[in-house]
C-alpha cells in the first residue's frame, strides 16, 4: 500500500483570509506524479492563474525532477493546468477579476483513486495590522498555554 501524499501551504493561513475552497485536478506527465508520490514537492511560492483562453495554471509550484527520469524529465517550476467544471471557473474568473481577489493552493494530495489533487481557495491578502495581530494572539496563547502547564504541575 502507498503511503499518504499530503503537501500543505501552512503560509497561506497567514498571508490570506480565505474565503471559498474549491478541489482542483492537475494535468501531470508520467515522471512529475512518480517525483510527487515520492512527496518531492512544494506549493509554498505557489499561485494560480488564468491564460487568455480562461482556463487555470498553476505557477511556482515546485516538483522536483524524477531521479530516475531520462532526457524526457520535467521543468520543475513549470505551469500546471489545473482541472475544475466550467461554472467553477468562470465564477473563479469573476471574482478575480472584478474583486482583485488571489486563487492560492492549500493542499496537494494523492486521492483514494490515485489522482493528484490541488486544494485551492479564493482568497484576499491580509494586511500588516491583520498579520501582527495573528502574531500577538499566537503568542499569548502559548503563553497562557505555559502557565496552565506550571499551575498544573506545582
Amino acid at each position: 500500500m502507498q503511503k499518504k501524499i499530503n503537501i500543505k501551504n501552512k503560509r497561506a493561513k497567514f498571508e490570506y483570509k480565505f474565503i471559498e475552497e474549491y478541489t482542483a485536478g492537475i494535468v501531470l506527465t508520467g515522471t512529475e506524479i512518480k517525483s510527487l508520490r515520492n512527496s518531492k514537492a512544494s506549493i509554498s511560492e505557489s499561485f494560480c492563474e488564468f491564460n487568455q483562453n480562461g482556463e487555470l495554471f498553476t505557477v511556482n509550484m515546485q516538483i522536483e525532477e524524477y531521479r530516475f527520469g531520462t532526457r524526457f524529465n520535467h521543468r520543475p517550476k513549470a505551469q500546471r493546468k489545473l482541472l475544475l467544471n466550467k461554472k467553477e471557473l468562470k465564477k473563479l474568473h469573476k471574482e478575480v477579476k472584478i474583486n482583485g481577489l488571489t486563487i492560492v493552493p492549500i493542499n496537494l494530495f494523492i486521492n483514494e483513486k490515485g489522482l493528484a489533487k490541488l486544494k485551492i481557495v479564493l482568497a484576499k491578502g491580509k494586511k500588516l495590522y491583520d498579520k501582527r495581530e495573528v502574531i500577538k494572539d499566537r503568542d499569548n496563547k502559548r503563553t497562557l498555554d505555559r502557565i496552565k502547564k506550571k499551575f498544573n504541575k506545582g
